[in-house]
């Protein structure tokens, strides 16, 4: 009775899909890749589907399987399979992602909230004490950050429900943004809004003229990387599989294909009822508030669909403008509390204690205390240099949206740079392996080698862009998070070597 119990706890086909599709599929990756390439961004996450997400997935399911007794997560897996010192690099660089997110979200969050508010993005015209928008989002995004860690910090994670309901509402987004876009074509008798006359320009170049040359269409390719982001923690989930070694790869295929298509018809469907010369290349647009505007339209053309007058469509945009700021706001909002002790309750966790100077690695009442105290500083030291920048919203909120994406896909890099080897361990049988993709050693170095290029290609695209366009300050900005946080990790991990594993090993040697 005992085995038929855990047999039906395990996850089956469709409930394991549905995980998958909810861990990756993002609803604002939509509208932002239609802002940066219309329908052109559809090609790319087809490419970026094939050589990156169903690659990759089956890597994290295949290190999830083998290491599914540890807890370290990430940190385990290229622990075991490289080493102590590229595990603790790779694990501190994801963990790195998250604080760059912090410093993103902290200062964005503010633009759903307005949505939610006055039914639009109204942060351009915010200013306390004379400060400009940009600083003020950057005050306002400083007193959350410390707001978020002081509640964090107490362990009221019972906040964290909100999510539930942010995820609930960001799920009806994706279905009336379909299912709107299709009833507007309709009405206009078939007509999209952004023509396709020329479908093969259309799906070639973008509308964009910022990305218009082959290196800013390549540095689109992290947008899409980005998109497909989260597999990572799917490893987990290998062993709450039902006959996992079918099942998985199965649910995996299937998910890939659904989410790839999910997201070409969501972008296909912007077009439907957004023209992007009338409502997307407006100066008032950004990265960070596309979602909101092509929400908001969706309600205004739907208004218009319906032969309501000019003022009442007006307003059926603005309430549109809300339901999306007020889904976002509370799933960014419940992820924040999550986000702000997690990754580095899990890396502090995971590595040595050694590792870490003075009282850092203590976890109190569940929560790394200390640690927490200072990454709000770093983060809030972040927040204010970057908002110190400049008071070009748009140049501001892109800055923050690379930033992210950058940080977020570098870390993907060492999982799948750590694939072969941990393939040589796997086929020589000194790790468990109750489920394999890739059976064989080359296969496994070659599909490795592209996944760990493709990557590398498209951030480093992303971060010479702007210095080749003259922008020097914002290259060393984009590059700048990666080459600190890498050599940070460097550093703790080669003092804790030099203080505690060398002279283990020397005394073991004198020993023998």
């Amino acid at each position: 009775m005992a085995g038929n119990n855990n047999t039906a706890k395990k996850l089956t086909l469709v409930p394991l899909i549905l995980m998958i599709f909810t861990s990756v599929f993002g609803f604002a990756n939509m509208p932002r890749a239609y802002y940066l390439m219309g329908y052109a961004a559809i090609p790319w996450y087809i490419i970026s589907a094939v050589l990156f997400f169903i690659p990759y997935a089956f890597m994290m399911a295949e290190y999830g399987a083998s290491f599914k007794n540890e807890t370290g997560g990430m940190y385990s897996w290229m622990e075991k399979s490289v080493g102590g010192k590229f595990a603790f690099v790779g694990t501190f660089m994801w963990y790195a992602s998250y604080v760059v997110w912090m410093v993103n979200v902290a200062q964005t969050i503010w633009i759903p909230f307005s949505n939610f508010i006055m039914g639009a993005d109204k942060t351009a015209t915010w200013s306390l004490f004379g400060l400009g928008s940009t600083q003020t989002l950057g005050l306002l995004g400083i007193l959350l950050v410390l707001f978020v860690t002081f509640v964090a910090s107490k362990g009221v994670e019972k906040i964290t429900k909100i999510t539930s309901i942010g995820g609930t509402a960001i799920l009806v987004l994706n279905f009336v943004l379909l299912f709107g876009g299709l009833f507007v074509l309709i009405a206009n008798g078939g007509d999209f809004a952004e023509p396709l006359t020329n479908a093969k320009q259309a799906f070639l170049q973008s509308p964009n003229p910022s990305y218009g040359t082959p290196i800013t269409i390549l540095s689109f390719l992290v947008f899409a990387i980005f998109a497909f982001g989260g597999l990572e923690v799917l490893g987990g989930l290998v062993d709450q599989t039902e006959n996992a070694e079918k099942t998985f790869p199965k649910g995996l295929g299937i998910a890939a294909l659904v989410i790839s298509i999910g997201y070409a018809i969501g972008i296909f469907a912007c077009g439907m009822f957004t023209n992007w010369n009338e409502v997307l290349s407006s100066d008032t647009v950004n990265m960070a508030n596309v979602a909101y505007v092509v929400v908001q339209n969706l309600g205004f053309q739907i208004g218009q669909a319906l032969n309501m007058s000019q003022d009442a469509a007006i307003t059926m945009g603005a309430w549109f403008a809300r339901f999306a700021g007020l889904s976002m706001f509370a799933a960014l909002t419940g992820a924040f509390f999550t986000l702000a002790y997690s990754p580095l309750k899990t890396l502090i966790q995971g590595s040595p204690k050694e590792v870490w100077p003075g009282k850092m690695g203590e976890i109190k009442n569940g929560m790394p205390l200390n640690a927490m105290k200072v990454q709000a500083v770093i983060v809030s030291l972040m927040i204010g240099g970057i908002a110190l920048g400049g008071d070009n919203a748009k140049e501001f909120f892109k800055l923050l949206v690379l930033m992210t994406n950058v940080a977020m896909t570098i870390p993907y890099m060492f999982l799948s740079a750590a694939f072969p080897i941990f393939k040589k361990k796997q086929l020589a049988g000194k790790l468990e392996t109750p489920f394999m993709v890739y059976k064989s050693q080359k296969l496994s170095t070659i599909v490795a080698i592209i996944v760990t290029l493709f990557i590398g290609f498209a951030n480093v695209f992303t971060i010479i862009e702007p210095a080749l366009n003259g922008d020097v300050p914002q290259t060393i900005k984009l590059a700048a998070g990666p080459i600190v946080f890498g050599s940070i990790a460097l550093i703790l991990y080669t003092i804790y070597e030099n203080k505690y594993v060398n002279k283990k090993d020397t005394k073991q040697n004198i020993g023998a």
